[in-house]
């Protein structure tokens, strides 16, 4: 889990991959909170003012912009939205107002939209929350490990045939062999785990999106934006990837400088640190600002771009491609589903619910990588760090 949006990435790998290995320190559950805290006032800050920057590029008259806090927010804006449509978004709007509780209107968001004076939507920026992130590294880290279980499977029945001095690629192996040297393949991996010899590669396991920005512009005005983001010296665009289908958008990744100045004034101008109360940090240490938090920050974040025309993003809001739809299918169609991704995604979702909470200290890691459980453990550990009881009917 190497999170290029935060400025302590390598902070927060390094307590993953012990915690992986279920080696916790005493200093870790501070340093998750502080990381939190800071890494993400980071990317919320250096997202505001990147937004508008990247939006007056295209779009230079007035901006305005309002918090938002539920997916049916955004929806009934784009309702609200006179632009001209087609009438795919017309009868798409349409059937949302009929039924908009048809369309996960409780979905929470951590984000900002801006709009034009004439409240046309130009764009929206969001921090991806701990529950995404934490399933995204699932997916990341169950397609390294299956690569290595795969490895190991393959060099099992490398051996076997070479002791019947057979090539590999004329050795027949029956299927019940095969799932038994795969079970026994992912032993192997989670033992390495256990014993902390596991090898972590850190861009199999990069996640560059935790903050992002959306555009919403046609696509001449698209190709205009793409021509001077590149063309901007500050700006470092390490991706770009067109997707078509049901799902249209241009997804690119810059990575850009924060300015430190700006984001610890702003920390001191809003009393950020009242927002933070009840984790486990005394409120004196975080009324002293950002500046004694900022050692070993990376002076440069990655952030996603989105560029998607007003018909597409309705398409993708509440047509074919509606997002909630995307994330459950990307839930259902893992193809590697064994007990070691699963656990890891609890650990990572773990490993967040400590840095929020008003824990100050941890004995171990209660998620094992090479143990097994059910969600409901997941969440008994999680009601304990805020000293919740467990609903038990016979308690």
């Amino acid at each position: 889990m190497f999170l290029t949006s935060f400025a302590h990435r390598d902070r927060l790998f390094r307590i993953a991959e012990r915690w992986f290995s279920g080696r916790a320190e005493p200093e870790d559950v501070r340093s998750l909170t502080e990381i939190l805290i800071c890494d993400v006032y980071i990317v919320r800050e250096t997202l505001d003012v990147l937004s508008r920057r990247l939006l007056e590029m295209i779009y230079p008259a007035g901006i305005k912009q309002e918090k938002i806090r539920f997916k049916g927010e955004l929806r009934d804006l784009l309702c609200r939205d006179s632009r001209e449509t087609t009438p795919r978004v017309a009868s798409l709007l349409s059937r949302y107002l009929e039924n908009p509780d048809y369309y996960y209107r409780e979905t929470p968001i951590n984000a900002s939209v801006l709009l034009d004076e004439k409240g046309h939507l130009l764009g929206s920026y969001r921090v991806k929350r701990p529950k995404r992130i934490a399933e995204k590294a699932n997916r990341r880290i169950a397609d390294w490990i299956f690569g290595n279980v795969l490895d190991h499977a393959r060099q099992m029945a490398l051996a076997r045939a070479e002791q019947s001095g057979v090539p590999l690629e004329q050795f027949m192996t029956p299927p019940e062999e095969m799932a038994k040297e795969f079970i026994a393949a992912e032993e192997v991996i989670a033992g390495r785990f256990r014993d902390g010899t596991i090898e972590f590669d850190r861009n199999a396991l990069m996640i560059q999106d935790v903050g992002a920005l959306k555009i919403v512009a046609d696509d001449d005005t698209q190709q205009k934006f793409t021509t001077m983001a590149r063309a901007a010296k500050d700006i470092k665009v390490l991706e770009q990837e067109q997707f078509s289908g049901n799902f249209r958008a241009t997804n690119m990744i810059f990575e850009v400088a924060w300015d430190a100045e700006h984001v610890c004034r702003r920390y001191k101008d809003e009393k950020a640190w009242e927002r933070y109360k009840d984790r486990g940090i005394p409120a004196e240490d975080l009324g002293r600002g950002l500046e004694p938090l900022l050692k070993d920050a990376e002076p440069r974040i990655s952030i996603e771009v989105i560029l998607t025309t007003f018909p597409d993003l309705v398409e993708s809001e509440l047509g074919s491609s509606i997002h909630e739809e995307r994330i459950i299918a990307q839930r259902d169609n893992k193809y590697y589903k064994g007990y070691i991704p699963m656990n890891v995604e609890f650990l990572v979702e773990f490993l967040f619910a400590v840095g929020f909470s008003p824990r100050d200290r941890l004995e171990e890691v209660p998620i094992k990588v090479w143990g097994r459980y059910l969600p409901e453990t997941l969440g008994s550990y999680i009601r304990k760090l805020y000293a919740l009881p467990d609903h038990d009917f016979f308690g």
